[in-house]
C-alpha cells in the first residue's frame, strides 16, 4: 500500500527505525443523528478515508508523537500522574493513553507518526479515528490483546472525560468494528450490531460544505444537556426511563405540557430519529429505496427545525442534492453547524450528481466542495507494508 510505504519511510527518516503500521477509519452516518448519546439507534458505515499510525516501541515510558497533519510533535510521560488537556490535537492522544492506563493496561513507550486523509472538522469523525488508531497501535506494540468494543468504550471515555466533548459511542464503535460493504445498525445501549447491506444500484455520496462554525462543540454539549433535562421532566410520569431511548413519540405528545421549548423539540427529534433508523433498515432490507430516501429527508428536516444543528450551507447543499435526478434522499451528517451531507444516489447518476452539486454549490457560496462516493470499509487493524 503506497500510504503505508510512504509513512514507513517518513518514520525511518524521523526516528531511524522500522515501524509497524495501523489504520482506523472515519465514518459517515446514513441516519441516526444525535441518538447515540441518548442510548438509541444509529446506522453508520466506516469510510475508506482513515488515520494511519506508524509506531515502534521505546525502552522507556515516554511517547513521542508527531502529527503530519499539524506538523507538530508532542512528548508524553506515561508516568505523569495528572496530565492536563491543552485544547490541542494531542488531547485525543493523551486522553486515550490516560484512559487505558487507568483501566490497568500497562502501555510501553513508543515513537509515533500520525497521518490522515480525513478532513478535520468535517463531521467524518477524524477525532475518533485518531483515538482508535493510537489506542490500537499502542496496545498492539505493548503486547496487549485488543477487544474492539472495550477499545471503543475507552476512546469514548477519553473524549468525554479528558477532551470534554460529551459524544456518544457511535464514532469510536464504527471505527473499531466497521464491516466492508455493510452499514452497521448499532444499538447504542446494548452495543449489539447488525450488518445491513446497501443495494448495489445505489451509492453513498458525501459532500463537504468546507465550512465549520465555532458553535459546534459547545452547542453539541448543550444539546445533550437538553436531552437529559427532557428525561428528568418526563420521568415524573414515565417510571423507569433512563434515556430518550425509552420514550415513544406518543409519550412526547401526551406529556407535551411537561416539556418547555426548546426541550420539547429536542425530545421530538431524538425519539422520532430512533424510529426513522429502524424504519430505514427495514426499507433497505426490503430494497425500498424510495422509502429509505424519504426517511433520510425527514431526518434532515428534524435536525434543522427541531434539533437546530444545521446551518445555511448544509441546508443549501441538501436542497441542491435533492434536485438532482437519481437522488433518493439527502441530509446533514455528523454533529452539525457545517461539515458534510450524505446522499443516497443511484450509482449510475453519481458522476452527474458530483458535477451538478459541485457547480451549483460553488456558484452560490464561492466554495469548492469536496464530493466523493464511498464504499463501506473495515474497522481498525494492522496494515501490511
Amino acid at each position: 500500500m503506497p500510504i503505508a510505504h510512504d509513512l514507513a519511510a517518513q518514520f525511518a527518516r524521523r526516528f531511524g527505525r522500522t515501524p509497524r503500521i495501523f489504520r482506523a477509519p472515519g465514518r459517515v452516518n446514513l441516519i441516526g443523528e444525535h441518538t447515540d448519546y441518548n442510548e438509541g439507534f444509529v446506522l453508520p458505515a466506516a469510510l475508506e478515508l482513515a488515520t494511519y499510525v506508524a509506531i515502534a516501541p521505546r525502552g522507556d515510558r515516554r511517547l513521542c508523537a508527531h502529527s503530519c497533519t499539524f506538523d507538530a510533535t508532542v512528548k508524553i510521560d506515561l508516568d505523569d500522574p495528572a496530565p492536563t488537556a491543552r485544547k490541542h490535537w494531542s488531547d485525543y492522544v493523551v486522553g486515550v493513553v490516560l484512559t487505558l492506563d487507568r483501566a490497568g493496561q500497562r502501555l510501553t513507550g513508543a515513537d509515533i507518526l500520525i497521518w490522515s486523509d480525513l478532513p478535520v472538522g468535517a463531521g467524518l469523525s477524524s477525532s475518533a479515528a485518531l483515538e482508535v488508531s493510537v489506542g490500537y497501535a499502542l496496545m498492539s506494540v505493548s503486547g496487549i490483546p485488543v477487544d474492539p468494543i472495550a477499545l471503543a468504550r475507552s476512546c469514548r471515555s477519553a473524549e468525554n472525560d479528558f477532551v470534554g466533548m460529551r459524544c456518544g459511542i457511535m464514532d469510536q464503535l464504527i471505527s473499531c468494528c466497521g464491516l466492508a460493504d455493510h452499514l452497521l445498525l448499532i444499538d447504542c445501549r446494548s452495543l449489539d450490531m447488525r450488518p445491513v447491506r446497501i443495494d448495489p444500484s445505489v451509492s453513498l455520496v458525501v459532500c463537504n460544505t468546507m465550512v465549520r462554525h465555532e458553535l459546534a462543540s459547545s452547542t453539541y454539549n448543550l444539546r445533550r444537556h437538553e436531552c437529559e433535562q427532557g428525561v428528568a421532566l418526563l420521568s415524573d410520569r414515565l417510571g423507569g426511563i433512563a434515556a430518550l431511548r425509552d420514550v415513544t413519540p406518543r409519550d412526547v405528545a401526551t406529556y407535551a405540557d411537561l416539556l418547555p421549548e426548546p426541550i420539547s423539540r429536542r425530545c421530538r427529534h431524538v425519539v422520532g430519529e430512533n424510529m426513522r433508523v429502524l424504519e430505514a433498515v427495514a426499507a433497505l432490507e426490503a430494497s425500498d429505496l424510495v422509502l429509505c430516501g424519504r426517511l433520510i429527508n425527514q431526518s434532515h428536516v428534524s435536525l434543522r427545525d427541531d434539533y437546530e444543528v444545521s446551518c445555511t450551507e448544509l441546508d443549501l447543499m441538501v436542497e441542491i442534492a435533492r434536485s438532482v435526478p437519481g437522488v433518493y434522499g439527502s441530509r446533514m451528517t455528523g454533529g452539525g453547524f457545517g461539515g458534510c451531507t450524505v446522499s443516497l444516489v443511484e450509482t449510475e447518476a453519481v458522476d452527474r450528481f458530483t458535477e451538478t452539486v459541485g457547480r451549483a454549490y460553488h456558484a452560490a457560496t464561492g466554495k469548492a466542495p469536496q464530493i466523493f462516493a464511498c464504499s463501506p470499509g473495515s474497522g481498525v487493524g494492522p496494515v501490511c507494508i
